[in-house]
């Protein structure tokens, strides 16, 4: 005779866990039922809809199932029948996740995010850059031809920045753009606002597509080729990341 397993306060936690995860696919095929798409439902909780697919087939979104019953109710009621106004009552019970030891887990994010005619950003890591980050390219290219404005935010070694953080002749806004990581590396921002009296914030875009095509469309080579040139950046380092980030002022 085979033993009967013994059930484990994980088993039940697990089991507890599943079912309040079956709760937000319940939910969602709510919204499904009344024409939204996973997308919608997506954008409605402020997440990615490949996170809502998984609410049906891994059993995730626990965290989200307060969000979206008071989301399904409105609609219901006819409170709140479009993708932005679900969002607006769905968003203040929308809860980021937090680790074993309480801190907030981070949430990915797309490497491009464009509004359109107004702001575009663009990200590549280490691999994509030894490629020639081809993403970044289209950011500075069509915020130059609208006559905008750019800023990026340049991710390498700590020790092959030359100049100390939060020196003004590095970046006026650097001070408040450092972040120093756990792998010895440091990002800092160039071109964020730089504050009353120090000028307009953002490079011209115009020039640095001029930069960009002096270095065959390759971005980050551009940039790096600046901070080398102007004193910020060792000229062995390589960037281990970089992002750009472009907008018009109209």
């Amino acid at each position: 005779m085979t033993p009967r397993r013994r059930r484990t306060a994980g088993g039940r936690r697990g089991r507890a866990g599943r079912s309040q995860a079956n709760e937000a696919a319940r939910l969602t095929q709510e919204l499904l039922n009344a024409g939204f798409t996973k997308r919608d439902v997506g954008e409605i909780i402020g997440r990615n809809p490949s996170l809502v697919s998984q609410f049906f087939t891994k059993g995730k979104g626990a965290s989200y199932v307060e969000a979206l019953r008071y989301a399904v109710q409105e609609l219901q009621v006819g409170a709140a029948t479009t993708v932005p106004e679900l969002k607006a009552v769905a968003q203040p019970y929308v809860h980021r996740r937090t680790t074993k030891a309480g801190k907030t887990v981070r949430v990915r994010t797309k490497d491009v995010i464009a509004t359109p005619g107004r702001s575009t950003m663009a990200r590549a890591a280490k691999q994509h850059i030894a490629s020639g980050a081809s993403r970044l390219r289209p950011v500075v290219e069509n915020s130059a031809a609208a006559e905008g404005r750019i800023a990026f935010t340049v991710r390498a070694k700590k020790k092959d920045f030359l100049i100390d953080s939060g020196r003004m002749r590095d970046s006026p806004g650097v001070r408040r753009n450092v972040v120093q990581r756990k792998d010895s590396t440091e990002e800092r921002a160039y071109g964020n606002s730089a504050g009353p009296g120090l000028g307009e914030a953002g490079f011209d875009a115009r020039e640095w597509k001029n930069r960009v095509d002096a270095h065959g469309g390759d971005v980050a080579a551009a940039v790096r080729a600046w901070m080398v040139e102007t004193g910020r950046l060792s000229p062995d380092a390589q960037l281990t990341h970089l992002e750009v980030r472009g907008w018009t002022s109209t």
